[in-house]
């Protein structure tokens, strides 16, 4: 069963600062895009796991994927909002999301998708 996440970045200078696996992209659709990769592959997660001091001991399903994963941006004045929908589960979405934004995101509402 797929949950829709509704998200908003208030600040996306600090989310780029986020640190080493942040946010690169200036825009909602680039900022959607990377969050929708950030879901449908593993690429986010094998770069955050190979930095972790002993790779071998993270939990393999903290990597799991939804290659059905959708993401939609919308800029709104002088913030962006991300609609996501995916199979991945809360915990995990949102330890992908605090690697791309750091704490620089809200989770506005939470519905089944």
């Amino acid at each position: 069963m797929s949950t829709r996440y509704y998200i908003a970045i208030p600040d996306t200078d600090k989310a780029r600062a986020a640190g080493e696996f942040a946010f690169r992209s200036q825009g909602a659709d680039g900022m959607a895009q990377e969050l929708q990769d950030a879901l449908r592959t593993t690429a986010l997660f094998e770069r955050w796991r190979a930095a972790q001091d002993d790779p071998d001991e993270v939990d393999p399903a903290l990597g799991v994927t939804d290659p059905a994963a959708t993401v939609e941006g919308r800029q709104d004045d002088l913030h962006i909002d991300l609609i996501a929908v995916t199979s991945i589960s809360g915990a995990v979405f949102k330890q992908r999301l605090r690697l791309l934004a750091g704490s620089a995101w809200e989770l506005r509402d939470v519905s089944s998708a």
